[in-house]
């Protein structure tokens, strides 16, 4: 075969160009369009108008119990002014309770209410049915290894 008739043979989903950008192929791009899935079904479904990060506070305080601020934040991944920000608005609506440490008076420990927990045991529920929503197309053995490798990504 002379190098003239040499053909390339390009897996699916690959460019032929290995050098080529291709947006569709981009690991960002993917998991930023399955989170936009994913809002979408969260935002529709979600009781009490929660945000993710509301709800990820509330289902946290309910699985840890009372804690610092600084520490639920940390356990939720926001940094100290945007957990702030969360804390503040669910006190708002009586879903939590933040009140100042008696020794160090830069330490909010925060807990939730019993309306807070109500809303949290209600709202765990509908999060169960929005994970198996944004998972639906996927095999159960597929959903297994998705969860399992964006744990490895965390």
């Amino acid at each position: 075969m002379s190098r003239d008739t040499l053909k390339v043979v390009v897996p699916p989903g690959q460019p032929a160009d290995p050098t080529a950008y291709v947006l569709d192929e981009q690991v960002g791009f993917l998991l930023r369009v399955a989170m936009q899935r994913h809002t979408s079904i969260f935002m529709s479904r979600m009781i009490e108008g929660l945000t993710q990060t509301q709800f990820a506070a509330l289902a946290k305080l309910h699985e840890v119990g009372p804690c610092s601020q600084n520490h639920l934040g940390r356990l939720i991944y926001l940094d100290a002014a945007t957990i702030k920000g969360v804390v503040d608005r669910l006190g708002l609506r009586g879903f939590i309770t933040a009140v100042s440490d008696q020794k160090d008076r830069r330490r909010r420990e925060v807990a939730l209410t019993e309306r807070g927990r109500e809303v949290t045991e209600a709202a765990r529920s509908v999060a169960a049915e929005i994970t198996k929503a944004t998972l639906a197309p996927l095999t159960s053995d597929e959903r297994r290894i998705v969860v399992r490798l964006l744990k490895k990504l965390s």
